[in-house]
């Protein structure tokens, strides 16, 4: 009898346990499958479009179908801003007159991008620094660049800004582009100086054609 009720009992623990065991494999299965669900609503979402906006220095969402790219644009709003801030614009006129004022025919330009200024077999360092964009850009009359002009404001070195202006520093030199800082303190003077330093330099070493 004794026996008897012991097999019992060991048969009731069995199926207790394998009961338990149903239940949270059950619970472990709605729980994944709920994730799933929301990573698919996410990528759904973020297909038409309609995810949310990348946070400053996020990767963007890559759409490369031209007619997505043309029906999600048609179905946005866009607002324009400025490409510099006062400081840079101040900066960009100051460059501007002392290009004038060299007699050199040169040109500057405004927020350009090192993928299309520079040239490298190696397509890890070519990708490094792609997206990366000067304030400024001093050109030759053939559309030569000359020399890269950043504005560094006051709160501009935080975070990793050092390192990534040293990627583009050395790309620069590397390519035989000059760098040229200017910091919120110097002035137009100063910017003339620099242009002028500049311009000596290539009338003794003309960059080639």
């Amino acid at each position: 009898m004794v026996d008897a009720l012991g097999t019992f009992a060991s048969l009731d623990m069995i199926v207790f346990v394998l009961v338990l065991g149903g239940v949270a494999a059950g619970i472990g299965l709605e729980r994944l499958l709920a994730r799933i669900g929301r990573k698919q609503k996410r990528r759904k979402t973020w297909r038409n479009g309609q995810g949310p906006t990348p946070a400053p220095g996020a990767l963007p969402i890559s759409i490369t179908d031209p007619a997505e790219q043309l029906r999600v644009v048609a179905g946005a709003e866009f607002t324009k801003q400025a490409l510099l801030n006062k400081q840079e614009a101040r900066v960009l006129y100051a460059a501007e007159r002392a290009v004038a004022e060299s007699g050199l025919r040169w040109r500057v330009m405004a927020q350009v991008s090192l993928g299309e200024i520079l040239r490298s077999e190696n397509r890890r360092a070519f990708a490094a620094i792609n997206s990366k964009r000067v304030d400024l850009l001093v050109i030759s009359q053939s559309g030569e660049p000359l020399a890269a002009i950043e504005y560094q404001g006051s709160g501009h070195y935080q975070n990793t800004a050092s390192i990534r202006d040293a990627v583009k520093k050395e790309a620069l030199r590397k390519a035989g582009i000059r760098y040229i800082e200017v910091m919120g303190k110097h002035t137009a003077d100063d910017v003339r100086r620099e242009i002028g330093r500049l311009a000596f330099a290539e009338t003794k070493n003309p960059s080639p054609v």
